[in-house]
């Protein structure tokens, strides 16, 4: 049985982005270096000028098979590249090329240690699908008055989108869970692990429920960039569900952002459901087709993990 809060049982599920460690972009030849002068690393494709076209890079489906082999998931042998359309000012296509109904790689899970009173308990979180898709570039609002500035150089950076189920069932599982992904993917290598400068970002759905009764609503916590600060968010806002199903208000399916100078939590935008994003597969890219044989090789050039080692 989960730990109750207050008598209600909290419901979490994850949602990650690890930065793929290629040296270019996953569409493009551009440099995925950190740290350059804004708008140094865009390049054509990236910028989205009219006649570009995207090519796929081979690095980051190879780390994408990599990360699957990794977590004993399926491995699709022929997966679609779709658009993802929304505007932001950061992302000159005006779409994201993303993966939606068949992503690269399917299932697999995540397991770890956890203390529970004088017990340690081993606790396994199941993941739903990890795909491939490009980042959005940056705005920059501090340096301007009254004005925002666009930084490209992030767009069309390579990622691999990593989805759990809603298995977690305390801010101390979902910490845990987090700590065991990072250290799966910084030790294939696949992802620096940089959660200051953006490479592993988390993002966490969070619910409350009354015992046996369906899932409750969730709120998206965006962009958690430290363990520490995800505890704290995570419990900020299950505090803040509870009160408001307390006091009789209906929770409405947001997107928040954690504030670490006041240990809450505040709504950004109301969350958007996949059918707000009209997914089509993208004309530019045929499917990702990966062979047996790919997979073979790449599982022989993979350093044994560690969970085979303790073994």
């Amino acid at each position: 049985m989960s730990k109750l809060v207050q008598g209600y049982e909290v419901v979490i599920g994850f949602e990650t982005h690890a930065q793929l460690s290629t040296k270019s972009k996953i569409f493009s030849r551009a440099s995925v270096a950190f740290g350059a002068e804004p708008n140094t690393q865009a390049c054509a494709v990236d910028m989205a000028l009219p006649g570009t076209l995207p090519v796929m890079n081979i690095g980051a489906v190879e780390r994408a098979i990599e990360f699957g082999l990794a977590i004993n998931a399926h491995i699709a042998e022929r997966s679609i590249f779709a658009r993802k359309n929304y505007f932001y000012p950061d992302l000159p296509k005006g779409y994201q090329i993303s993966q939606f109904e068949i992503p690269v790689v399917q299932g697999g899970e995540v397991s770890f240690f956890l203390e529970e009173g004088k017990e340690t308990v081993r606790k396994t979180v199941r993941l739903e699908r990890a795909h491939l898709e490009e980042d959005a570039g940056k705005s920059l609002h501090e340096d301007f008055i009254g004005q925002s500035g666009i930084d490209l150089n992030r767009a069309g950076t390579p990622l691999l989108e990593i989805v759990t189920q809603p298995d977690m069932r305390s801010s101390d599982e979902a910490v845990a869970y987090a700590k065991e992904l990072h250290k799966i993917v910084t030790w294939i290598g696949i992802c620096d692990g940089n959660m200051q400068e953006g490479s592993f970002r988390c993002d966490a759905n969070v619910s409350v429920r009354k015992p046996g009764d369906e899932l409750g609503t969730r709120r998206e916590i965006k962009n958690l960039n430290s363990f520490k600060f995800m505890q704290q968010a995570i419990d900020y806002e299950v505090r803040w569900q509870i009160d408001q199903n307390e006091d009789g208000h209906a929770i409405q399916q947001a997107t928040v952002l954690f504030d670490p100078d006041t240990g809450e939590t505040r709504a950004m935008r109301t969350k958007e459901d996949a059918a707000d994003y009209r997914y089509f597969p993208d004309p530019d890219l045929p499917p990702l087709v990966i062979g047996r044989d790919w997979v073979e090789r790449v599982k022989s050039d993979m350093a044994e993990l560690p969970r085979v080692m303790a073994e």
